[in-house]
This record gives C-alpha cells, structure tokens and sequence, in this order.
C-alpha cells in the first residue's frame, strides 16, 4: 500500500500540462481545484504560459519548488512514461494519468504500450498511478476536486470508486439531485496500477465512509480482490455495479480492455461471498444508494406496508413476491388498535390499507401504533394523489411523526409517493429528511429487498458451519493415476475411467464395462442383466446427444444389439473420421422417485476452479441453467448455494419425486471442492446425471480434463482453502500430545469453550480491557478468517483448544502484529514456546519482515518469552505497554 495515503490526503497538488484554453484537459482540471477551494499549492506546470488561471505556472518538473504529494498528468498518452521519469527525478511518489488510450485493446495488440513503459518507469521510482483514462478523484472533506468532471461532489459518507468516467459523472448528477453526498470519489480509469483492493483496505478503516460503492468492468487480480472485499465487508457495506452481464456485454467490454472476460456467474458468486451486494442496473445502484444513505442496519426481513390505495399495494406485494421477500404478518393485539382507528372495512391484514379518504390524521395514528409494535422490521409507507390527503402536507405530517416518536430509528422506513407535480415536492422533502422515496411500488420493493439480499449475503459471511467431518478420501491415488494418463498423452476421461478416481473420495458411482462391438455389448448386458443403457464412447464427440450416442432402458439381447449398430452406423453417416474406442454398457439404475442434478467443475480465467450446480439438461448452459460457488466450500456455504438454487428455480424440488436430502447434496459439493483443491491437475468436471433420491446419490456418468498443473497450487484458487500444510503434532512438557492446526470456522464453539477457561486477568493482558462474552459476530471474526491475510494457530489437546497464536499482516506483507493467548490452566507447559516458534516460522515462511506484538508490564510471561526469542523490548511505563519487535528476513 506505498504512497496510497498521499492520494486521499494529499496537501500540495501539481497540475502536469496545465493550460488556459478552456478545451483542454489542464484547464479543467486547474478550475475544478480552485473552484473546490483546495486549501493547498496549486502547481501549474507548462511552458506555454507564465500562468495558468492567475497562478504562476512553472516550464518544467524540475523547477517546481516543492515536492507535491500528487501530481496530475493532463498530456497526450504518448509523452506520459517520459513524464512520469521527470516527475520521479523530482521525487514525486503518486500520479494521476487522466490520457486514454495507453492500453492496446484485443484488436489493435500491436499497438505500442505507452502504459506498459509508462509502469516499468514508474516501478523505478517507487511511483503509484492512479489510471490511464481517470476522470481523476473528488475529496469532498478536503474540498478537493482533482477531476475533469463539470460537476463537484458534497461531503458525505459514501465512497465510490469507478472503472468508468462516464458512470462517474452520472453519478455525481443524479447525487446532486438527491443530495447525497460522498467521502472519496474516485475514478480508476483503466486501473493499470492502484486498483480496488488496495482501496477497499484503507476506505474501510476511513471514518467519514460508511458504504462504499464499487462500478466494476473487470477484475485483474481475483485472490486480491476477494481477500480484501472480503476484509471490508465486515466493516462497512459495500455495493457492486458489475457491466457486462450477457454475452453481448462482455463482447463489448472486450471492445476496451484486453483483460480475461469472466462467466457473469461467477462474478455473481465472488460478489456475494465477498459478503457485497450486487446491483444490475444505474437505476438500481441508484436505489440502492439512496437507501444505504439513510438506512439503518436491517434487524430481520418483514415488510409492513401502510397505503391509501389498494392497487399500488398489490403491486408491492407481487414486487415483494417476485424476489422472495417476506411480508410481516401482524399481532392480534395491533390489528386490534388499527381498527379502532381505522374504518371497519379497512384490510385487517398486512398490507395495511387505510383506504383512499384517508387523512394525515389517520396515516398519524397508523404509523405510531406500528413503531409501538414489534410485528416488522422495515416499514413501507405508500401515498397516491388524493384530494383529501395533499401529498405534500401528508409528507411534512409522516415526517414529522417519525421523527417525534422514539422508537422509529429501530427500523428501516421507506418512503413511495407515486405521481409527479406535487409528489415530486414530497419526495424532496423526505430526502432532505434523510427518509428514502421512491417513485414507484416496485423501486420501493428493490430498494428494500437491497437491504434483505445485503444482509444474507453478510449473515453468509459470518454463518459458522456444521462440521462435515473427516472427508474419506485418497489424493495421493488420484494424483498418482493422474499423473499416470498425463504421460501417455491422455487428457480427456470418461465415465468408466473416471469412476476409480471418484470412489477413492467416497462417491457412489454405477459400475461401467467397455464392449468393442454389438455383439459384446450383447454378451455383457446377458451378464450384468437387464434392463441396461448403451452409450457412445468418442474422443471426438464430446456431447453424445448430438448423434443420440446414449440409448436407455434395454430390455433384451434384440434392443441391446439393435442400439448399438444403431449408434455405431450414426457416427459413421455424421462423423466418418470421428475415433470410436467402443461402447459403454450400464446397468440402468433404479430411477423411479430420484431426480437428475447436474454438476461441473470449470476453470473460469479469473477466479479459476468455480463449481456449477442444476438439473440435467440436453442443452447445459452455464448462465441460464446453473448456480456457481467458489471453492473451498464448506457445509454453510453449499448449503446456501443449493438453497439458491432452489430459489432461482435452477433445481425444482418436484411433488412427484422423493424430496432431495440438502445435507446430503451438500456433503457432496463440500467433497467435490475438496477433490479440486486436492488435485490441481483437474481442469475441468462434468458429473451428467447425478441421479439423487433422498440421501442416495449416484453419479451415472461423468467426464473429466485433466492437464499438467505448474506452479502455485493454491494461487489458482481465489480464495486461500484451509492450508493443511501448517498442522503439526507436537508435545507438551508433561508428555501431552497436541496438534497444533490453522483454525477453522467450525472452531466457534469450541474457541467460545477455550474463552470460557481464561481468566479475566489473562483476558485483560491480551486485549487491554474487560471483554465479557463473546457474541456471535465477534467469535466468527476469531474463527472466520482470511488465510491469505492472518493467521491463527490453535493448540488442540482431546478436542479442545488450549492455546491460540495469531498473526494479522499488513497489506504489503511486510510486517505482522502477533498476539498468544493460552488456557490459564495450561500454562507452564511449554506450550506458549510452542506457539511463539509456530508463529515465527510462519512468518519466516509469508516472507515477512518483522513480527511485533504489545502487552503490559505485568504480562513478565510474554515479555520473557519474547526476549528468549530475540524480541527487542521497548517498555513504555508511562502509556503501560510494552512493545515486542522482531526482526526477521
């Protein structure tokens, strides 16, 4: 994270290419920070003028009289890598680049790369950039408008960071329409060096963000990107505009980068375990801001909706409906008050229809009888032009009720006066009142359900799983037999080949013979019995359906040989040169009452290994047929992508079938991740069916790709699994045996266990004040962590843990806080030397440059531990800590 922070705190600013022709980009941008009233030098530098704007200007870098924190470069794309040489000479750190065109796109890759020249110069200097193709950053707070955008942003708590200027002058408008305001505005343009990770760390720990918004076209870096949404999503809430969701989208992305294009799928699975929300839509993202701006954390999902008119209701609740929503049903002792202030024919029911005469004293009553109840968690409330309730004064009398009674701010209130001419001066009024209003039911609904998606996606983040226990499994067979057809050049297996590889992880497979011709096709149903399927066996054709190469349900020798010369004579009319290496002959399994899922393993080129879910189809297509999850999975996490896919109607729990047994799907996604991350020689996994009847699953055919895997084995995850390489068994001065193991997010209950057994002393030396129990959220943070930016170690001795040893590293990996804690009744052991060593080794290990930890003086246990390891001490007696600091690689 070099030289970032001069970027969102910048106090000087240089204005590269400055210039007083109002057309040109250096006036712009020299108008914009005065116009900001930027509190800093304004440095114009040009040697056209002799000064820009009424501010002396300089003819070069080197004449500068200071060193800016940023500099803007308002150039032509091509002298830029010599400018960004200049501006390193003079020791400027961080660099804006506003020109277009430094990046050659997929039709013109000749193209001479000014940004990669413009990198290698920048590398040199220890330079970070900010574009090429920025509309430059906006920081409200500092009354900085670095930009070339024609309208300015007002402070406020939102960040937004875009891959696109466009969007961020759309943005900025309809902002100032609404009055929303922004913290940091920031616009990556093609994002060749800083790029939304790095960003996400530090904007999440800024005081003034509270949401951050996030316009994406593509990701380069997935790990990173994943590992640090991951990181701010526990911090504060952040929403996703992802473009290119269809073919033709992404077609016209690649119009304007040369980057991997992703399936949309997947970027939709990568979003939501990132714990963000995403958005479809400007309009959507539009909603959704308005609502994170003034809403409060959602406490559950019903919706009241209180209504003058029956219609637009009834358009809510199929709004509602339609995104799986849930309305509040009301108590008896509520419906009870409502009707003695409602008409007797009023609905009685959720929605509350208060019926068109109603007055600004009736939506009073109402509202306050609700806020008194606890029957919902957000409330929508609706108004239709009437005569006798002016939608403008019904408006200041809402208001005003909210804000009188106390209990209001427990909820989200939404807001949708429908109609323009006087609607419109409604709505401005709950604007200005920090309410949420929306035009229409429907936006109503989505903004609502903004909050219901973001606050599952978090719960998912946070949801502890079941244990699926010890996986059985052999990798070592599997990566052996794989290894094995890699040398005789075979990359593609099928069914009978890979069913070896799928029993050694535990799946119930149907066993499989090969016949050469009809007649051993024959001979082989007469020894299995009947009845049986017949099914091509090709190299060449890799979707059998394409010449019917898959016959079912035959009964006797006749249909089994009739099927096979069948088959055999219909490659032969359409793929005459098409390889043939027999027949596969099955015994049908018992599908009465089990239902055909598919499931397939594809290596996306920018999260790499992604696992699919949804029924068999002839024609299987990613996007409209299946559900996509990132690997590693546990039970939590498959759970929720079957319950997904259930929802999105991709698996149908049909009446007539034996319901599918959730628990069991999921241990065999779980499995299936872990054969992946197991053996990265596995390319690609196509399991077609999987026959499911209850509990009983069994995997009828399948096909695999394998190719020889170099390099990091878990880099090609996006996200770090349980790294198993760390556990270690080790002993106890008393002669107990313990494993010494990464935590886990099963670890929960156990680590609330290991809390209980420390005392409140040792409990104070750790953390530096009183912390009573733990609470869900909390404990999830202890155990639900990012491998690829912490690491806890847990002592484990009979199925409890004793000890725990963490290391948090800084985004540079450079440097790691650690902290040690152990079991009261543990110490003395040996065991806080156990840990000490684990840790620096694993820092040794991540390439770390130093190790520092803090306690009090009282903690003589650590502090002597820490010196017997070469910790340098330095003991603040006046502040009472004492800092602890090794120096490592």
């Amino acid at each position: 994270m070099s030289n970032i922070t001069a970027f969102l705190k910048p106090t000087s600013i240089a204005v590269i290419g400055a210039s007083n022709n109002p057309h040109r980009i250096g006036y712009i941008v020299v108008s914009n920070l005065l116009s900001g009233c930027f509190n800093g030098p304004i440095i114009p530098v040009t040697p056209k003028y002799t000064a820009v704007a009424g501010i002396l200007a300089y003819r070069s870098i080197d004449t500068m009289p200071i060193i800016p924190d940023i500099a803007i470069i308002c150039t032509r794309a091509d002298l830029t890598p010599d400018i960004i040489n200049q501006l390193g000479h003079k020791g400027v750190k961080a660099v804006i680049v506003i020109a277009a065109g430094m990046t050659p796109t997929a039709n013109h890759k000749d193209t001479i790369n000014h940004q990669q020249q413009m990198l290698i110069n920048a590398q040199r200097y220890n330079i970070r950039i900010i574009g090429p193709n920025s509309l430059g950053i906006i920081l409200p707070w500092l009354n900085l408008n670095a930009s070339v955008s024609p309208i300015p942003a007002n402070k406020g708590n939102i960040a937004f960071i875009s891959q696109s200027a466009a969007v961020c002058t759309t943005i900025l408008d309809w902002a100032q329409n609404k009055e929303i305001g922004f913290s940091t505005f920031i616009s990556l343009g093609d994002a060749c060096d800083i790029n939304f990770a790095e960003l996400l760390d530090i904007l999440s720990q800024d005081t003034k963000t509270d949401a951050i918004l996030l316009y994406i076209d593509n990701i380069k870096d997935a790990r990173q990107f994943i590992s640090a949404a991951r990181a701010a999503a526990r911090n504060c809430r952040i929403l996703v505009l992802k473009s290119g969701r269809t073919n033709m989208g992404q077609s016209a992305a690649l119009l304007h980068s040369n980057d991997e294009i992703s399936v949309d799928e997947v970027y939709d699975a990568a979003i939501r375990r990132s714990g963000m929300l995403r958005v479809h839509t400007t309009h959507d993202l539009f909603a959704a801001v308005e609502t994170l701006a003034h809403s409060v954390p959602l406490r559950g999902e019903r919706l009241a909706i209180v209504t003058n008119g029956a219609g637009p209701a009834v358009m809510a609740v199929d709004a509602l409906s339609d995104r799986s929503g849930k309305l509040a049903q009301l108590s008896t002792e509520t419906v009870a008050k409502l009707s003695h202030v409602l008409p007797a024919y009023w609905s009685h029911t959720n929605p509350i229809d208060i019926m068109g005469d109603a007055n600004t004293t009736r939506y009073q009553q109402v509202i306050n009888i609700l806020l008194d109840s606890d029957d919902f968690d957000a409330l929508l409330i609706m108004h239709s032009p009437s005569a006798i309730a002016n939608s403008t004064h019904t408006a200041k009398i809402v208001i005003d009720t909210l804000h009188q009674h106390s209990r209001s701010q427990r909820f989200n209130i939404l807001t949708n006066w429908s109609g323009e001419n006087d609607a419109v001066n409604a709505r401005t009024l709950f604007t200005q009142a920090r309410l949420p209003t929306y035009r229409t039911p429907e936006s109503a609904i989505s903004a609502f359900m903004h909050l219901v998606e973001y606050r599952r996606n978090q719960r998912q983040l946070m949801e502890t799983p079941v244990s699926i226990g010890e996986i059985t499994a052999d990798p070592h067979y599997v990566r052996h037999e794989i290894q094995r057809l890699l040398q005789q050049n075979i990359y593609h297996l099928e069914t009978h080949e890979i069913r070896p590889l799928l029993e050694s992880y535990g799946f119930t497979t149907l066993p499989t013979w090969i016949a050469s011709d009809a007649a051993e096709a024959v001979y082989i149903a007469e020894q299995i019995g009947y009845p049986v399927a017949v099914k091509l066996r090709s190299p060449d054709i890799r979707h059998k359906s394409d010449i019917h190469g898959v016959v079912l349900y035959l009964r006797d020798t006749n249909e089994v040989a009739n099927a096979a010369d069948a088959i055999l004579s219909r490659v032969a009319l359409h793929y005459p040169s098409a390889r043939i290496d027999g027949l596969l002959i099955q015994r049908m399994a018992n599908r009465s009452g089990a239902q055909e899922l598919r499931i397939g393993v594809h290596n996306d080129p920018v999260f790499g290994p992604v696992i699919m879910l949804g029924e068999e189809t002839i024609d299987w297509n990613i996007e409209r047929d299946a559900v996509v999850a990132l690997p590693p999975l546990n039970m939590a996490l498959a759970r929720y992508m079957v319950i997904n896919a259930l929802k999105r109607n991709k698996i149908k729990q049909r009446s007539s079938l034996e319901q599918i047994s959730i628990p069991a799907l999921c241990r065999l996604l779980v499995t299936i991740s872990q054969m992946i991350i197991d053996c990265p020689d596995i390319s690609a996994l196509d399991i077609h069916p999987l026959l499911i009847s209850g509990d009983e699953l069994t995997v009828i055919d399948a096909s695999m790709d394998i190719a020889a895997f170099n390099g990091d084995i878990q880099q090609r995850l996006a996200i770090r699994p349980y790294p198993k390489e760390y556990e270690q068994q080790c002993q106890l001065k008393d002669g107990k045996q313990i494993l010494l193991r990464p935590i886990l997010p099963e670890d929960e209950p156990t680590h609330k266990a290991f809390i209980s057994q420390v005392s409140e002393e040792d409990l104070y030396k750790r953390f530096f004040s009183e912390i009573g129990e733990l609470n869900h959220e909390a404990l999830a943070k202890f155990t639900q962590i990012d491998y690829d930016r912490e690491m806890a170690f847990v002592a484990v001795y009979d199925e409890m843990i004793i000890g725990v040893a963490r290391a948090l590293s800084d985004a540079n990996n450079k440097d790691a806080e650690f902290a040690i804690l152990i079991r009261s009744d543990f110490k003395g052991v040996g065991l806080g030397r156990i840990l000490m060593v684990k840790l620096i080794d694993y820092a040794k290990q991540r390439g770390l440059h130093t190790l520092t930890g803090m306690t009090m003086p009282t903690n003589r246990g650590m502090i002597t531990l820490a010196q017997k390891m070469g910790f340098e001490i330095d003991v603040q007696l006046a502040d009472g800590v004492v800092d602890m600091q090794l120096l490592l690689n």
